[in-house]
């Protein structure tokens, strides 16, 4: 059982992609009580689903199997209806659930051109699925994790068959719900990461990139269906205690060392573009990028884009630099870095979780800062003005001091 005397972290290896059943035999791997994800399951189930656990190969690797057993059910539901099952559960896993369907409702609604409350969720919406992303929720919560990293997403190749024919991968709902994440295609011609695994990633990750600094205590690998050869058809979940250094929020210039800053100007760039390039490229472990608006030669406008990276990540940092914006060269500068010892923590309120970033000085809290897109999507959600879920997320961060 993992400590929780201070923050549980989690991460999971997505480098085979993700499904529901392989996230689930994952957790279930790592110590999830059984018994406690079937009760989740039970409850709001509206026919019998029963888990069965099988340990298996995937391409030479011992892994978790957990195999969802329903009746056959053509049942196809609406995101309203499942919203409704969903009622009867405790609040965290209920929490966990609802936000994993609000998205793939979402995605689902802006592919088909169709409101999210009226989208037929066809395969997601089966009894399995449902079970899926039910069970992963409950098993989150009992393993009390409270910070949870994922790797960039391995999505597959080739086509997938859906209700609707025959499609390429990844399927269009995954595009949607993996916007803004760090994906990519292969390693194999398959469907690796499932519409159900991808929105089970987007709503419980409270950030994406390599494995953060921790004292790995449990460790699940979760197999899927497949063994395809040469490929370990698998999810990797790491878990432990979160190690508090400066690194831990995935900055790799630590306290008293050094880092790059990596600059260029660029005049040419339609300025609406300026937020996704900053956000793909902390996506891409970047430990911050910003402009500063200038005056070229001929009085033309620009911005100098400045990204601040460890000297392991600038090769990613500087191929996504090309990859998102006009530039065709850049100049790096070392420079040196202090930075204050920092952790993630969370705090909830109405049964939404909010990560919130420390930072201390010899143990001491000096800065308590609540993530913004947290507090938006919790005041979305509870119908609040957004200064108010603020206010009082940041009075919660007093408990940490």
């Amino acid at each position: 059982m993992v400590s929780t005397s201070s923050t549980t972290v989690a991460w999971i290896d997505a480098s085979s992609g993700a499904s529901g059943d392989m996230l689930l035999g994952a957790l279930v791997a790592a110590g999830a009580p059984l018994e406690a994800i079937q009760s989740a399951i039970d409850l709001v189930s509206p026919e019998p689903v029963t888990l069965r656990i099988e340990e298996v190969q995937r391409n030479g690797f011992a892994a978790t199997r957990v195999h969802v057993e329903v009746a056959d059910s053509s049942t196809h539901r609406t995101w309203a209806d499942i919203r409704t099952l969903l009622a009867p559960l405790d609040g965290p896993v209920r929490s966990r659930a609802v936000h994993a369907f609000t998205l793939l409702a979402e995605a689902e609604g802006r592919v088909h051109g169709t409101p999210a409350d009226d989208v037929h969720f066809h395969e997601v919406g089966a009894l399995d699925s449902i079970a899926d992303v039910v069970g992963v929720s409950a098993g989150l919560a009992a393993l009390g994790i409270d910070v949870l990293v994922v790797s960039p997403i391995a999505v597959g190749g080739g086509q997938v068959r859906v209700a609707h024919g025959s499609i390429g991968v990844p399927a269009p709902a995954v595009v949607e719900l993996l916007r803004g994440v760090p994906t990519y295609g292969g390693p194999v011609e398959l469907e690796l990461c499932t519409p159900t695994g991808a929105a089970l990633l987007v709503a419980n990750a409270t950030g994406f990139g390599p494995q953060p600094a921790m004292a790995t205590e449990a460790v699940g690998v979760g197999a899927g269906g497949r063994d395809p050869e040469g490929h370990a058809n698998v999810v990797r979940l790491l878990v432990g205690e979160m190690v508090s250094t400066s690194s831990t929020t995935g900055d790799s210039a630590t306290a008293g060392g050094t880092a790059l800053v990596i600059e260029t100007n660029v005049d040419d760039l339609d300025p609406r573009l300026w937020p996704d390039v900053i956000a793909a490229l902390l996506n891409a472990g970047a430990s911050d990028a910003w402009l500063t608006p200038i005056l070229m030669k001929k009085g033309r406008p620009a911005h100098t884009l400045h990204v601040l990276t460890g000297a392991e990540r600038a090769d990613g940092v500087c191929r996504e630099i090309f990859r998102q914006t006009s530039t065709i060269g850049l100049r790096e500068t070392t420079v040196a870095k202090h930075a204050l010892d920092r952790e993630m923590r969370q705090v909830e309120i109405g049964g939404h979780r909010i990560a919130v970033k420390l930072a201390r000085l010899d143990g001491e809290l000096m800065n308590a800062q609540p993530e913004y897109d947290d507090i938006a999507a919790a005041a979305r959600a509870l119908n609040r003005p957004i200064k108010e879920v603020l206010s009082e997320a940041i009075a919660l961060t007093r408990t940490f001091a």
